[in-house]
């Protein structure tokens, strides 16, 4: 098997048989029509050979058909244009039509709740998009936006079917406008399963999450040859759009080491999904006490604000029985971002990481956020925010690469969210990004502190040699001086009741009581309501 072949570069011949209607059969009477029908469908359902099946286990890949078994409840799938077939002439296409048209589409059930899915069909001209292939992901993408249930790719295509020239091209159009018409309205989910190239690229880009498998899913606009003719660079897809890529690049959500735990994660994940925006995340029972105390937090925090600790640990703590889905792991470390329940009921969590950059913000972290957020806004999630920030990562490459701008984008998307929204002041609080990471200015519903918290327009050393300047260079002994001034800026400004005082904290708690009072303030905050103004909408600064 060539390479082109194997990572479906332009591949539009068809490999296995045509998948015609048989010939020679009697179709006289309703009976024999019905008999011709189901000697149809069953070669439809046989698809690929032998051979074509084998080629793909070998790559480590499922039939398409197979991908749709494994994903949904056994017996679900109701297909959709089974018998649709191409009608290019162009190239010798006129003798080549097999039914399907390289892509699976209709619905099912994950858990017993309704999905819409489409699956390339990598065996009939290696999963390539033309007029009717396209035509067949329009209608089931417009019936589950109608439906108001999730949209499912399963995706392993070769790109733009090239004997259909301009039609194909049109059909990614129709596709991308779709995507966007029901972003915000159903969840859509993309796993990549084999290449996409070029512009199919763009609509996994314009879905809400991602999921590809290592070392047989790849993702790229222009591809190895083209980059070598132009800048003489040389490399592999793997390097170029492989799984492990787009994982550091924030393009992917999940990775994977095969499509088996692809899709159990997918399963996992729709657990916590609405099926649309009118609709609230499903909630479960707990088994976990909601007024259980988190006892284990005052060893993971250390009092000290220097000192690191992984902030997964928190969550974990807090969550029902530990279970945290997180997001996007590989990328932007800084800030963890994911999906858990506090007693049975879904939570978005956002919250600073103290392990990666002393939990800073940057330019990433900030677009990784405000991404989540607005999902979680979208879908009736509520968000819980734990803040332990030392401000913004400062350097001339984050100003000139648009700091100000992307922590504008964190900044607009809590301001805009209108869910349930409650913010934790666990230890360090600086500056602006205290601001930004849903503080009570900017309207986050109720702000909880420990008694650790610190919250100050800068740390205690940076502020005193901005105020005390010149007192401590006039001082006999500088650093006594400067140590004296410290601890007076501290005891003004940055104790732990300070904002409390002022109506900035709603409460100060003791840390071991932040799984229930979060479940307290959230069971209060579920009939909130917000009326939004008038507007087309709002001018984010994407």
């Amino acid at each position: 098997m060539s390479d082109d072949q194997r990572h479906g570069t332009a591949v539009t011949e068809v490999r296995e048989k045509d998948l015609d209607a048989p010939a020679g059969l009697p179709a006289e009477g309703l009976i024999d029509r019905t008999t011709e029908l189901a000697v149809i469908k069953q070669r439809v359902v046989e698809g690929l050979n032998e051979e074509s099946a084998q080629r793909q286990h070998r790559l480590g890949k499922l039939t398409a058909r197979e991908r749709i078994e494994r994903l949904l409840d056994p017996g679900s799938f109701t297909e959709l244009e089974m018998l649709r077939r191409h009608r290019a002439t162009d190239f010798g296409m006129d003798a080549k039509r097999p039914y399907t048209d390289g892509v699976l589409t209709g619905w099912g059930t994950v858990d017993g709740r309704k999905v819409f899915v489409y699956a390339h069909d990598f065996g009939i001209f290696g999963g390539s998009l033309g007029e009717a292939h396209a035509a067949k992901i329009h209608k089931v993408m417009d019936l589950a936006q109608s439906a108001g249930a999730p949209l499912i790719g399963l995706n392993d295509g070769a790109g733009a079917r090239i004997q259909e020239g301009v039609m194909a091209l049109a059909g990614y159009g129709g596709i991308f406008r779709r995507n966007v018409a029901a972003s915000g309205v159903i969840p859509q989910i993309s796993v990549m399963l084999g290449p996409c190239a070029g512009g199919a690229a763009y609509s996994p880009a314009l879905t809400d999450f991602v999921l590809m498998v290592r070392r047989t899913a790849s993702m790229y606009v222009t591809g190895p040859d083209v980059i070598k003719a132009v800048t003489g660079e040389e490399i592999g897809l793997e390097g170029l759009g492989g799984a492990d890529v787009h994982a550091e690049s924030g393009q992917a959500t999940f990775v994977h080491d095969d499509e088996d735990d692809a899709f159990e994660t997918l399963r996992w994940l729709l657990s916590y999904l609405p099926s649309n925006n009118r609709e609230f995340p499903p909630a479960q029972a707990p088994a976990d006490p909601v007024d259980r105390s988190c006892d284990r937090l005052l060893d993971i925090v250390p009092n000290s604000p220097n000192q690191p600790y992984d902030v997964r640990q928190v969550i974990e703590e807090i969550v029902d029985d530990g279970d945290f889905l997180e997001l996007q792991q590989a990328w932007a470390g800084n800030v963890v971002i994911g999906l858990a329940r506090i007693g049975g009921e879904v939570v978005g969590m956002v919250a600073n990481q103290p392990m990666v950059l002393a939990g800073v913000l940057d330019i990433e972290a900030s677009q990784k956020a405000a991404r989540f957020i607005r999902f979680c806004d979208s879908f009736n999630i509520p968000l819980v925010t734990l803040v332990d920030v030392p401000g913004f990562l400062p350097g001339v490459d984050q100003e000139r690469n648009g700091i100000i701008r992307n922590g504008a984008k964190l900044l607009y998307a809590y301001c805009e969210a209108t869910v349930p929204r409650i913010q934790v002041l666990m230890r360090k609080a600086y500056g602006g990004a205290y601001i930004v990471m849903d503080s009570r200015s900017i309207g986050t519903d109720l702000s909880l502190a420990w008694p650790s918290n610190e919250v100050a327009v800068m740390g205690a050393e940076a502020a005193t040699n901005v105020i005390h300047r010149r007192a401590i260079q006039n001082a006999d002994d500088e650093q006594d001086t400067r140590r004296r001034l410290i601890e007076e800026y501290q005891r003004t400004l940055m104790h732990p009741y300070y904002g409390a005082e002022r109506g900035l904290v709603d409460d100060v708690i003791d840390p071991r009581e932040t799984r229930s009072a979060i479940h307290t303030g959230l069971q209060m905050l579920r009939s909130k309501r917000v009326t939004l103004p008038e507007r087309k909408h709002g001018n984010s600064p994407l």
